[in-house]
C-alpha cells in the first residue's frame, strides 16, 4: 500500500503522515528529504521552484515509489500541487496510489507556518504554493481543522 499525503507547505502533511505510518506500521518518508541541495538553498532564502528545479526530485520519488511498492509500502509527505507531478509520481506504480490531500485557509496555515521552527520553507511561499494547488477530483480530501488524531482517523477509515 503507498499512500501519498499532499497539500501546500504547513498543511500538515508530515504530521499526519507519521500517524499514519505509526498506526499502519508502514515506513514513513518526507519528500522535502529526498530535495537536491540546490533546491533547499533556493528555498530557503524565499524563492519559489520552478519545474525545472522539480523533475530530478520528482523522478527520484518516483523511483523510490517503485522500490517501495515492492516490499511493505510507505507513507510519503510529499506537497504534489500539480497534476503533472502526481502524474509522474504515480508513473511507475503499477497500482492505486491513495492520495490524501490536506486542504485548509490561507490563514490557518500561515499562522502554522509562522509558528514553526527549524524549517526552509517560509510562509513568504505559501501564495505560490496556493497558486500552483490543482485540486483533483479523486482521492481523499480532508480539512485540516479538525485534531490530527481526527484526521487520521478518517483517512484510515476511507482507504
Amino acid at each position: 500500500m503507498i499512500i501519498i499525503v499532499f497539500g501546500v507547505s504547513g498543511s500538515g502533511k508530515s504530521t499526519i503522515a507519521k500517524g499514519l505510518s505509526e498506526r499502519l506500521r508502514l515506513p514513513y518518508y518526507d519528500a522535502d528529504d529526498f530535495h537536491p541541495q540546490q533546491n533547499i538553498d533556493k528555498m530557503s532564502v524565499g524563492k519559489s521552484l520552478n519545474d525545472e528545479d522539480r523533475l530530478p526530485w520528482l523522478l527520484s520519488l518516483a523511483d523510490n515509489i517503485n522500490i517501495w511498492s515492492q516490499s511493505e509500502g510507505a507513507v510519503l509527505a510529499c506537497s504534489a500541487l500539480k497534476e503533472k507531478y502526481r502524474a509522474l509520481l504515480s508513473s511507475n506504480y503499477k497500482t492505486d496510489i491513495n492520495w490524501v490531500l490536506l486542504k485548509g485557509t490561507s490563514e490557518l496555515i500561515k499562522r502554522r507556518m509562522d509558528t514553526r521552527k527549524g524549517h526552509y520553507m517560509t510562509s513568504k511561499l505559501l501564495n505560490s504554493q496556493f497558486e500552483d494547488l490543482e485540486i483533483p477530483d479523486y482521492g481523499l480530501h480532508v480539512d485540516i481543522s479538525e485534531h490530527p488524531d481526527s484526521i487520521i482517523d478518517k483517512i484510515i477509515s476511507n482507504i
